[in-house]
């Protein structure tokens, strides 16, 4: 029979090759912060001490910049009411949003939160994150596409697989420490994904953070990630809740 510490072995190997599913971990909450109920969120990251959140529904969308601590709101952009708000990031010294189903996307001055230029895609907008070279973005299908960030132009992309399994309704994305963390659409889980080859590496199970008689209906879904690298801290929320959490990914209890 073959020592305890070789089967656990084996069995870590096994789940970080694709084609086995991946383990699920649990989360500790380290702090909390208020979130408006007003901001339909589809975009969320932190940057310098703040956070900059995209926001969705016609007539409301457009970009919140807040002092996390206060939750006030230190500068904001509104969108044309056409226009159905989605993922939002920075490059350089711009922000980038783009939009629903209006194959529109616009850059901003991020000092001032001026327009500079508009592009245009083909497809759905949903979550978009970035590397140091690349823009990732999702569409609400298993696909998650990199891209150009001059051109916006798809350079290639994966499919997203938890095992076997393709997983798809992936929304707000982040990346982490050479992962791409998404929530998946109508869940309380965020995928953590290669994005080599696009298997899903782990589940972090948010069941529980924000309780259903705290939520406004049934789209104030979990959908929000954001990262703070010089303090290692993970920052989620979701869509009109009341709160800003910082967690730590725990084990999952027996």
């Amino acid at each position: 029979m073959l020592p305890k510490t070789l089967i656990q072995s084996a069995l870590l190997l096994m789940l970080a090759i694709p084609g086995f599913a991946a383990p699920i971990y649990s989360y500790k909450v380290i702090a909390k912060y208020p979130h408006s109920t007003g901001s339909y969120t589809e975009g969320f990251f932190y940057l310098n001490g703040l956070f900059y959140e995209g926001i969705g529904l016609n007539g409301h969308s457009g970009i919140v910049v807040t002092q996390p601590e206060t939750g006030t709101p230190v500068q904001q952009f509104d969108l044309p009411s056409q226009y159905f708000g989605e993922g939002i990031i920075d490059w350089g010294p711009n922000l980038l949003q783009w939009t629903w189903q209006s194959h529109t996307g616009f850059v901003l001055d991020r000092f001032s939160l001026r327009i500079v230029s508009q592009f245009h895609y083909d497809g759905e907008g949903w979550g978009i994150t970035r590397t140091n070279k690349e823009l990732i973005t999702s569409d609400g299908t298993a696909t998650l596409r990199f891209r150009n960030p001059a051109t916006f132009a798809e350079t290639h992309h994966i499919i997203v697989k938890d095992g076997h399994k393709t997983i798809d309704q992936l929304n707000e994305l982040e990346y982490i420490k050479g992962e791409i963390y998404a929530n998946i659409w109508h869940t309380d889980r965020i995928a953590r994904i290669s994005p080599t080859d696009g298997h899903i590496i782990a589940w972090i199970d948010l069941t529980g953070l924000l309780p259903a008689d705290q939520r406004v209906n049934d789209e104030s879904v979990l959908n929000g990630i954001a990262y703070d690298p010089k303090r290692d801290r993970l920052f989620v929320t979701g869509k009109q809740w009341p709160t800003i959490f910082e967690i730590k990914i725990a084990p999952t209890s027996k």
